[in-house]
Formats: structure tokens, sequence, C-alpha cells
């Protein structure tokens, strides 16, 4: 478990940009120190914890370490699939839904760091669930995989014109969207056995 927090690292935990965790350091806000010799600041879990408390931020995120992932599919199979290795993973904490309105409410609920998203879903396309996304200032850090196997190239473009931050399609190569995933959320992507 990690003890200690860079501010970038703080800002996700805390789901707000780098300025306002440098701001409310330099303030005496957040408690922490700079590491000797450098601009670099620090901030310890338990400083992090009393500032989330006092700002009624919710701590989860700090307290599992774990980055939200929020699949939506309405394949129960591909959802499975994609829970069960990311699950094993460890670093990773999976919520899934199987439509898109349904995506739209929890994302703005449980706020993933990620959102894995098929592009055909029952009610409501992928492409209007990244620009609902994408429209919310409260979620545009929210990164989003967009996953399918009927997309032509001039809708990939589309897509992410609406939001998506990378695109595969289906049938998915495990292996390459955990590396996707790992890449989006600037964590080091497992080494290939």
């Amino acid at each position: 478990m990690k003890t200690v927090f860079t501010t970038g690292e703080a800002a996700k935990i805390c789901k707000v940009s780098q300025q306002t965790i440098i701001r409310c350091f330099d303030s005496g806000q957040l408690k922490g120190f700079r590491v000797p010799g450098s601009r670099f600041r620090r901030i310890p879990r338990d400083s992090l914890f009393r500032f989330m408390k006092e700002n009624s931020i919710p701590t989860d995120a700090l307290e599992s370490g774990r980055r939200g992932v929020l699949v939506v599919d309405d394949d129960p199979a591909v959802v499975e699939l994609i829970s069960d290795v990311l699950g094993r993973d460890g670093r990773f904490e999976i919520k899934s839904v199987n439509n898109g309105f349904g995506a739209g409410m929890i994302a703005k609920e449980y706020h993933p760091d990620l959102i894995i998203l098929d592009v055909m879903l029952p009610d409501i396309n992928g492409k209007a669930v990244c620009e609902l996304i994408r429209s919310d200032s409260t979620m545009s850090d929210i990164k989003i995989i967009c996953i399918s196997g009927m997309v032509e190239e001039d809708k990939i473009k589309e897509l992410r014109e609406s939001g998506a931050d990378d695109f595969m399609h289906k049938p998915i190569d495990i292996d390459e969207l955990l590396r996707r995933v790992c890449r989006q959320l600037d964590l080091e992507a497992p080494s290939s056995s």
C-alpha cells in the first residue's frame, strides 16, 4: 500500500486538478513535505486522508488504492471476460452495466477512472454516451476506451471526436486491452508471460 503521494497522484485520488492540490499544499490546507533539493511536493497518506475527510471528498479511492473501471456491454460474456482479467490484476475495482443509460448514471455516481464502452448498446449508442460524459465537467477526466465488432473507420473518427480516448475492435485481444487500460491510467503494463 502506497504511503506517500505526488501531487498528481493526490489529484487523481481526490478527483480534482493537480493545480488545486498544489494550491492547497502551498496554503497549508494539505500537509506534506518537499523533496530536499527540489521543488517536488509529497503528501503522506494520513495527511491526504485527513484533507479528504475535512473537505467531504469520498475516501474510497484512497482506501482501496485501486482504480475504478466501469465496463459497459450488453454481452454478459464480454463483461465477464473483461472483469475477470482486470480483477485478477488487483489494481482495479470493476463495476459493470449493460446499457448506455445506466452507464451515464453510474459514471456520475461512481466516477470511475476509466470506462470500457461497447459502441452498440440496446438503448443509446456509445457515441451518445461519450458525448454525455464529455458534456459534464465533473466527469471530464474519465478516460473512455470504446469497443465494437461492427464499426467502420469513419465511425471510429466520430467516436474520438465525441470524446473516446481509444478504440478497439471485437473480438478483443484481452492482453492488448489490459495494456491500453494501463496506458490510459498511467500505470505500468503487466509484463507478458
